[in-house]
């Protein structure tokens, strides 16, 4: 009878770390996609960003030479993504190719300026960064106009700004709805060990001896946990870097460092807290209360 009894007792236990580990996979790999999600819209918020061009038209007077030594002091910028030059030739075929005609026929001669584009890195992309810049080279002997979208940068920083943000509470809500679950899913573990524990406390033990072993089984269920939830999130990415090759997911080592750091991190902490409180509670609890 008490072998039968055993042998209920250590199924129940086992399922019960089955229960909590596949809730921390699942919990965890929920938050991997949301990571993942967070850190990869930074990335595709910055290309975005670094599409956003500046034009420097340049004066008539302008020598190959000034414009060559121009370009060369704008490529070692600390805001140039990259630049690009475009003769004031060029931008008439452009031009006459957009319009369907050749405007130069009825002028008689070409009213454009030779540009050079600056494609600018995603952190000067601000309206406040942006008009520095150009107050900068108003002031420049070879620059007539400068030129670019201010509406658009405006409506793209305030977007990034408000998308990141929802992003950001998105993460932080799940992030505490996770580690409520795996609280919940800890302590029924342990509740089944109430009376060995409430024993070891009465036979003299300590309270950090009696957690010890609590705290290391369920560290150890996490990073089960962890472990399942990243071959889940291997299998995301691997498809979505298959179908949107653009986002370049597999090849991105640092976003795919911090994913599974902070899937290990965040397996390792709140398995640790968790366990700890849980082993507390029935630690602080009376003889009588244990029934209930």
């Amino acid at each position: 009878m008490s072998s039968k009894f055993d042998s209920y007792q250590k199924r129940r236990l086992q399922s019960s770390y089955f229960s909590v580990v596949i809730s921390i996979a699942l919990v965890l790999f929920m938050v991997g996609v949301l990571g993942l999600v967070l850190l990869k819209s930074t990335l595709v918020a910055n290309r975005v960003k670094e599409k956003v061009a500046i034009t420097l038209f340049l004066k008539d007077d302008v020598t190959t030479k000034n414009r060559n030594d121009l370009k060369a002091s704008l490529q070692k910028e600390e805001f140039t993504k990259t630049i690009i030059y475009t003769s004031k030739e060029k931008a008439a075929k452009i031009y006459s190719k957009e319009i369907g005609e050749d405007f130069l026929k009825f002028l008689g001669k070409n009213p454009l300026k030779n540009g050079i584009d600056i494609y600018l890195k995603a952190d000067f992309v601000t309206p406040e960064k942006v008009q520095e810049i150009e107050e900068r080279f108003l002031k420049n002997a070879f620059v007539a106009n400068v030129s670019y979208d201010k509406t658009l940068i405006n409506l793209l920083v305030k977007n990034i700004k408000r998308i990141s943000f929802w992003l950001l509470v998105f993460n932080v809500f799940f992030g505490l709805v996770s580690m409520i679950l795996i609280n919940s899913s800890i302590r029924l573990s342990i509740y089944s060990k109430r009376f060995n524990i409430k024993t070891m406390q009465m036979v003299g033990a300590t309270k950090g001896f009696i957690r010890k072993p609590f705290i290391w089984r369920g560290i150890k269920l996490g990073m089960i946990g962890a472990i399942i939830a990243l071959i889940g999130l291997a299998f995301v990415i691997y498809y979505i870097d298959k179908y949107v090759p653009s986002l370049e997911l597999i090849e991105d080592y640092i976003t795919l460092g911090y994913l599974i750091g902070g899937v290990l991190v965040s397996a390792f902490f709140i398995t640790w807290i968790s366990t700890f409180f849980a082993t507390q509670r029935f630690l602080n609890l009376q003889t009588e209360e244990l029934y209930y």
